[in-house]
């Protein structure tokens, strides 16, 4: 069966090793976790899976693997109260807990299992048989306050006792975009870049370690300085399509801004122009030439697009395409001006990979970057880290 097992994991894309899979095996002959599914799936993931992108992956192929096992064995409705008493004491959160006090386990363990006694075929809507998209305390997609949601995605209610099948780490994955649950590993890489070429800074502590060693001799000692002395200079693309991608790139944003202590930002609105602003709500009185960010920063700073580059290619390669004023000069022009300046120059799209073959305007700007265009993903944003980092 475990056999099975490793060409599942295999097969749903996961680079486990035989040396891993040997290991799983060690750890299961030495008796290290219960004789517990969970369990199971736990110590699999740890031994077997070095990634945390691939953590989602890994549930996705799992969830699959005990699905077929089910499926081999004869159909039946009945499932041991015990069993289901321990499983869900483990897994309430307190206020699920609070919420069983009305009806009390007993109650709602036995209602169970007098329902799927009773009930023989699938049932939609309601508020007594185990279906979806009813008021039943059993089932999925709908609602009730005390409730067991069985399979499926939850409706959004949040009133479930026992989500089954649920999949924990499912923003992990490196091919889906940032978000608040997965935004420490995107970290993870920008700072792979932001300490590179760090200076030195005193380390104290190893310093009185040393010096005391020394019968009190001053013997100083240097560290590489937490944030490090890598410019970046963002320049980000906001209005208009861009609203919808608000919250993605603030938590980008927010992310440079705590690792890169040389950051500088301005903004512009689809495409670069002749000029650029720091505060968007002073946008029309506070402009700043894109002549004085060329002359102000060299060619040492890297510089960081962030935009869904989605407009009119009339915008990008004609003068006067400005949809806010009359630009003497393509916006290309001053984009081609801004890779020649700074040979170290990427630009992150949010919009889906998926979707950029069928935006002319991409492709204009990905070969005006000379094809620096990363996604604003884990993976995406690891490739224009180590593209920077050269």
């Amino acid at each position: 069966m475990l056999i099975d097992f490793f060409y599942h994991l295999r097969k749903h894309q996961l680079p486990v090793s035989i040396r891993e899979f040997l290991g799983l095996l060690e750890a299961l002959k030495a008796q290290v976790i219960p004789p517990s599914l969970d369990e199971f799936y736990l110590l699999a993931r740890i031994v077997l899976v070095k990634d945390e992108t691939l953590f989602d992956r890994y549930d996705l192929a799992f969830a699959s693997y005990t699905r077929a096992i089910d499926a081999a064995f004869p159909p039946g409705k009945d499932i041991p109260l015990e069993w289901m008493l321990r499983n869900l004491a483990r897994d309430l959160s307190p206020e699920d807990k609070a919420a069983i006090e009305k009806l009390g386990w007993d109650k709602l363990m036995d209602e169970f299992q007098k329902r799927l006694k009773e009930q023989k075929e699938r049932h939609e809507g309601g508020s007594k048989w185990i279906g979806t998209g009813g008021t039943s305390p059993f089932g999925s997609g709908g609602y009730h306050p005390e409730g067991i949601r069985i399979g499926d995605q939850s409706s959004g209610n949040r009133t479930a006792v026992k989500a089954w099948d649920q999949r924990s780490y499912k923003d992990y994955d490196d091919t889906v975009e940032i978000g608040t649950r997965n935004i420490k590993v995107a970290l993870r890489r920008l700072r792979r870049f932001a300490r590179q070429g760090a200076d030195m800074e005193l380390d104290l502590d190893d310093t009185i370690r040393q010096t005391a060693r020394n019968a009190g001799y001053l013997d100083i000692r240097m560290v590489p300085e937490r944030h490090n002395a890598v410019k970046v200079l963002m320049l980000l693309d906001v209005g208009g399509t861009m609203d919808g991608h608000i919250a993605r790139i603030e938590e980008l944003f927010s992310a440079a801004r705590s690792e890169f202590k040389h950051l500088e930002v301005y903004y512009f609105h689809n495409c670069l122009y002749d000029f650029v602003w720091r505060d968007n709500r002073r946008r029309h009185a506070e402009r700043i030439p894109t002549w004085d960010v060329l002359r102000t920063y060299n060619a040492d700073w890297r510089v960081i697009f962030v935009g869904d580059a989605t407009m009119s290619p009339y915008e990008i390669l004609q003068p006067g395409g400005s949809v806010e004023f009359n630009n003497p000069e393509a916006g290309a022009v001053w984009l081609q001006r801004v890779a020649s300046a700074f040979p170290k120059s990427i630009w992150l799209n949010p919009e889906p990979e998926s979707l950029w073959p069928y935006r002319q305007s991409i492709d204009i700007i990905r070969k005006l970057m000379q094809n620096r265009m990363f996604g604003v993903t884990l993976g995406g944003l690891e490739q224009a880290m180590r593209l920077l980092s050269k």
